[in-house]
């Protein structure tokens, strides 16, 4: 066909009404190109791979951002659990007041409850082993109301803790010595009585009251509780305390809550909060979390531009067919949202995919690691190396909506090109050679 009658036949051409946009007309055909066909089943291969990247992608920036916000969840549960959100030590003058500067603490609106500790490190040891741990006395009433004790007491009980010489254990660390209740646990701390030839470590044996089980193996396998009296007495700090530990209701406000605490003190006072204490753990784990995420962000770009790759193939395939709805009537607005479909289609149907099979996931991490561990005879998640008894996973809304959001901007800023491009066909260029 000569290009001089190609353009008289279009030129001849009715002049027809455009479809409306996004009409079944122009869905119909944007599906019919997602299929595999003989001549451009290479077309369909890319859209399949295009498919399970953003499928995979999405499904494992979900799982993974779950489970760093499990992990940074469960420490600082955990971690708090034990540690308290602000720390109040003496300075200048002993801690001697530690009640009445307990009380008035307590008074201030936000603070949950506040109590003092006497800490001190011995070595524990029993007949089958010895460990370094962290000695801390406690009253009862606090030691019931601590959220990492109180609530996972596994053997023994709590009650009447203040007045015998029992002492609450760690359960990993009474596992690791071989102790059960009633049996005795021997401290061995220096500072003990001053003799002619020197100071002699003070020894001492307790009944094992209770073990408790945070989760957390380093501090299962580390703490140990006495009572605060006999803490006082065996550390030499009688009618002293070392450290106030404040809860507070909100943690993630703790400026505000400083500038109430403080006036409350009425002493010099040293106060440390728990961002301080353990900054760089958690920002090691939010820079961890931030480069996760732009690492697997990756996975939906390279399906983004395979998107891309595969419409451009589908528009050269489909060149003849294009100028064949041209001189039908069929608008260059009309062309871009046919391609604009077929693109958007690989990507919103990956995505949502991606979104269930990640969530699928994300709530099923921890059995689904139980079933690899069985399977591979292997502990794939251990304890003593990640501190955590089980795999944690969090999923948070707002995470899901960022992932979802940006891999559908990815994946719909991918189909403009290849759209425009379809648009921009010259009918006669296309037929030249028909």
């Amino acid at each position: 066909m000569s290009e001089a009658v190609l353009e008289t036949t279009l030129e001849a051409t009715p002049s027809l009404s455009p479809t409306r946009p996004f009409s079944a007309f122009e869905w119909m055909i944007a599906l019919r190109y997602l299929r595999a066909r003989r001549t451009h089943g290479s077309v369909s291969v890319i859209a399949g791979f295009s498919f399970a990247g953003i499928v995979l992608g999405v499904a494992a920036l979900i799982v993974v951002m779950s489970v760093m916000n499990g992990f940074r969840h469960d420490f600082l549960d955990k971690i708090i659990g034990l540690n308290g959100h602000m720390f109040l030590q003496g300075v200048d003058t002993p801690l001697t007041d530690y009640e009445a500067v307990t009380e008035r603490v307590s008074k201030v609106p936000g603070v949950s409850f506040a109590l003092p500790l006497v800490e001190g490190q011995a070595l524990a040891s029993s007949p089958y082993g010895s460990s370094f741990t962290l000695v801390r006395g406690i009253r009862e009433a606090d030691l019931k109301r601590l959220p990492g004790v109180g609530a996972n007491v596994r053997q023994g009980t709590l009650d009447g803790f203040d007045g015998g010489q029992g002492a609450v254990v760690g359960a990993r660390l009474a596992e690791h010595l071989s102790l059960r209740i009633g049996d005795k646990i021997t401290l061995l701390a220096p500072g003990g009585a001053q003799t002619p030839f020197g100071v002699t470590p003070r020894r001492k044996s307790y009944d094992v009251a209770a073990t408790f089980q945070v989760g957390m193996s380093n501090f299962d396998n580390t703490f140990i509780f006495l009572p605060q009296a006999e803490a006082q007495a065996y550390f030499n700090k009688d009618g002293r305390a070392d450290v106030i530990e404040v809860y507070v209701d909100d943690p993630d406000h703790m400026d505000g809550m400083r500038e109430r605490i403080e006036p409350a003190l009425q002493r010099p006072m040293i106060d440390i909060d728990w961002r301080e204490r353990d900054r760089t753990f958690f920002d090691a784990l939010n820079v961890e979390r931030n480069v996760m995420f732009a690492i697997l962000t990756l996975i939906v770009l390279v399906a983004a531009l395979n998107i891309i790759s595969g419409l451009i193939m589908l528009v050269q395939d489909k060149a003849h067919d294009i100028a064949i709805l041209r001189t039908m009537g069929a608008t260059r607005g009309a062309v871009m949202r046919i391609f604009l479909i077929t693109g958007a289609t690989i990507g919103i149907v990956g995505t949502t995919f991606g979104l269930l099979l990640g969530l699928i996931v994300a709530h099923n991490v921890e059995a689904i690691r139980q079933g690899l561990n069985w399977l591979l005879g292997a502990n794939l998640f251990s304890a003593e190396i990640y501190y955590l008894s089980q795999l944690p996973s969090r999923v948070e809304p707002g995470d899901v909506a960022a992932v979802v959001a940006m891999t559908l901007v990815l994946s719909l800023a991918a189909t403009i090109y290849p759209s425009w491009r379809a648009a921009r066909l010259d009918p006669v260029e296309a037929l030249r050679y028909e």
